[in-house]
């Protein structure tokens, strides 16, 4: 069970759909098939979630750097002025992930665009409008970036990583990728809505996300869980002060311990930020997520291995990435 849902089918479609979502034009009837329910009581129990914010959306997660550009990355705010800064970095466009952490580097954020230039203009428009010298930290390689959970506990197993093709992107994807990003409509034909805002046929819209989810753009298609509405309110991003040469080795375990959920690589800033190894764990205690870090902690490849952990303490911004800037036709 989870926080405030008990019933046993919805707790299922929660927990089984959060991958593999069928690409087909009445997906939510086929859901409903596998569970004994019709697609009105689908759509009734997924919209029912919504509304009391367990589901952030039904839609997709994109292999970050195929499509688009995308960073971490941090200031340090002075603890009276936090609500401030976060108010200014939250605004602006592409930031899609904004986090007060327990750490002098205390807010951090994702920032995302359709290219590196405007990552790099987000950047130093919030470095200008709050006076701090940003931490900007580009991904080098992920391990684990699904960000899947299973309401039995912990995080899913993670997918075994593949490359994704970025060839296999055509004219019109990135709007079509946007769409899945902010989500699907939950009506019965999802994929219809989404090519008549898209001014395209169902036909081509569904090619071309079965293409791209078989060229490892779309990296994860499903319900997107908020995992604090859920249960698992502690989650701390533990980073490693591991040698270079050690990653390759050390990142893919880490990647299968038992609440972590995201892991990659980051590119280090000499001085300032030696950490390269990064993860999540999320878990529904501090004393839990802790326990869990105490077990990597024990394993040969991290037992002397310099780290910091940072709790999350608040989320000032949660939503899905920005890939195009072009909007979608109403």
């Amino acid at each position: 069970m989870i926080d405030g849902v008990s019933d046993p089918r919805t707790l299922a479609l929660l927990d089984e759909w959060q991958r593999g979502f069928p690409i087909e034009p009445r997906p939510f009837a086929r859901i409903g098939a596998h569970h004994g329910l019709t697609e009105a009581e689908v759509l009734g129990r997924l919209r029912k979630q919504v509304d009391q914010g367990r589901i952030t959306r039904v839609g997709a997660t994109c292999a970050p750097n195929t499509v688009s550009a995308s960073t971490l990355a941090a200031v340090a705010a002075a603890d009276d002025d936090v609500d401030r800064v976060a108010g200014i970095i939250s605004r602006q466009p592409g930031v899609n992930h904004n986090y007060l952490r327990e750490d002098e580097w205390n807010l951090w954020f994702v920032v995302t665009g359709p290219d590196r230039a405007h990552v790099d203009a987000t950047l130093a428009r919030i470095g200008r409008e709050t006076g701090l010298r940003v931490l900007d930290l580009p991904l080098v390689r992920p391990f684990n970036v699904d960000l899947g959970f299973s309401l039995k506990g912990g995080g899913l197993p993670p997918l075994t990583p593949r490359k994704a093709d970025p060839t296999a992107v055509l004219p019109g994807d990135r709007d079509l990728l946007q769409g899945l990003l902010r989500g699907l409509d939950l009506v019965g034909s999802p994929y219809a809505a989404l090519a008549e805002k898209l001014g395209r046929t169902e036909a081509e819209v569904l090619n071309r996300i079965e293409a791209l989810s078989n060229a490892g753009i779309v990296s994860r298609l499903g319900i997107i869980i908020r995992h604090r509405a859920v249960g698992w309110r502690s989650n701390a991003m533990v980073v490693w002060d591991i040698p270079a040469d050690q990653v390759e080795i050390a990142g893919p375990l880490l990647a299968r311990q038992r609440g972590v959920t995201l892991c990659y690589e980051r590119r280090v800033v000499p001085r300032l930020w030696p950490y390269r190894l990064f993860c999540m764990i999320h878990a529904r205690s501090r004393a839990e997520a802790l326990d869990n870090l105490s077990n990597i902690c024990a394993l040969p490849q991290f037992a002397d291995i310099p780290h910091k952990v940072l709790f999350s303490l608040h989320c000032y911004r949660q939503t899905g990435a920005m890939i195009a800037d072009e909007r979608l036709r109403a």
